[in-house]
């Protein structure tokens, strides 16, 4: 009889403990090898891609800036021609007027019986002349026969020219007394806009006394201030730029004033405004900015884009290596399509976003 040998329990453990160890070993290799693939992949920046620019200097031109006041061409004060009461006001600041649109009525009742006197007279001297002409005719026909002298006959011919002439006379009084009387009616000089009224209904008009201003909404000017102690250098027109609001416009023509303001000590120079563009779109008593260009000089100059502008804050996005990073800069002048001059806050060499509003996105990275 064979006896079954029975192994101890203690021989059949260190099998199982080293099926679980093997298993062991090989999930941590897989995940070593799971987690250094995920290493060595690239991770993509998932921000948008700003390109960006090196700050230097540019040789641009210089310029100097003075303010100027836009003004129009035609602008005229109406006022009465005859003294009387205003019966009636048609226009208010702001109205559009056509040339010979009435705008205001004087009392015209005394023009009026002018006229009237004026006819009656005429037609007297109408009718004395008719007479004295009959009578011409008569003494003409008289003298051919033999039956008068000659002197009767240079008696009726001056009679006759003495009532002609009277009646041209008289004529002309009644076309003076009808002019007159259109004094009365208060009329557009243009096409205009009212610019102010100065009376109302039932105020008494007198004449010189300013009763509306109207103005022509083309063409436009600009009037500028020049030193006086600056007059031998006097700008050209081809330097000279016009600053509306974020437009610029070039002047078509320049004229200096002679003479100098003797409070100021200005030379007035007028520049006159295109018809069309930004000058179309600018109004009398707007204030511009008008720029005379000179020679060249090297400046620091970003895009205009480039500028973040929040408040009385105004930064740039500099590159860095993790993104972007928000620099304070002080600004210079505007150039326009050059960019905008920096005067501090910034190195040369150094990069900046070209668009500040996407350097600020979160993930933003710099690209050149």
């Amino acid at each position: 009889m064979k006896k079954k040998i029975a192994y101890p329990l203690s021989h059949q453990e260190p099998c199982v403990t080293s099926r679980g160890v093997l298993h062991s070993v090989l999930a941590l290799g897989m995940a070593f090898i799971v987690i250094q693939g995920h290493a060595q992949s690239p991770v993509l920046p998932k921000g948008p891609l700003v390109k960006v620019i090196a700050v230097g200097q540019t040789a641009i031109a210089s310029f100097s800036e003075m303010d100027g006041l836009i003004e129009a061409v035609m602008q005229s004060t109406l006022s009465s021609q005859l003294p009387g009461r205003i019966i009636s006001l048609k226009v208010k600041a702001g109205d559009a007027v056509k040339a010979g649109q009435v705008l205001a009525t004087i009392d015209d009742r005394e023009t009026q019986t002018g006229i009237l006197r004026s006819q009656a007279q005429l037609q007297q001297s109408d009718a004395e002349m008719r007479q004295l002409q009959i009578a011409l005719q008569r003494t003409q026909e008289l003298k051919a026969q033999g039956f008068v002298s000659s002197a009767a006959l240079d008696l009726a011919e001056s009679q006759y020219k003495a009532a002609k002439a009277g009646r041209d006379s008289v004529g002309a009084a009644t076309e003076q007394a009808k002019l007159t009387q259109s004094f009365s009616k208060i009329s557009a000089p243009y096409d205009a806009w009212v610019l102010e009224t100065y009376a109302q209904t039932g105020d008494l008009a007198m004449p010189g006394k300013a009763l509306i201003t109207v103005f022509a909404p083309q063409p436009l000017r600009v009037v500028m201030q020049w030193p006086a102690s600056e007059k031998s250098v006097l700008p050209k027109l081809q330097d000279i730029q016009i600053h509306i609001g974020r437009d610029v416009v070039k002047p078509l023509s320049m004229q200096i004033m002679p003479n100098a303001d003797g409070v100021s000590q200005t030379i007035g120079i007028k520049l006159d405004l295109p018809k069309s563009g930004a000058a179309a779109k600018a109004v009398p008593g707007q204030q511009v900015r008008v720029r005379t260009s000179g020679s060249s000089q090297a400046k620091g100059l970003v895009p205009s884009a480039a500028i973040l502008r929040r408040g009385e804050i105004t930064a740039v996005y500099v590159a860095q290596e993790n993104g972007f990073a928000m620099k304070l800069v002080r600004l210079g002048a505007d150039h326009g399509s050059a960019g905008v001059e920096i005067w501090a806050g910034l190195k040369e060499g150094e990069l900046i976003a070209v668009d500040a509003v996407q350097a600020g996105m979160k993930g933003a990275h710099a690209v050149r």
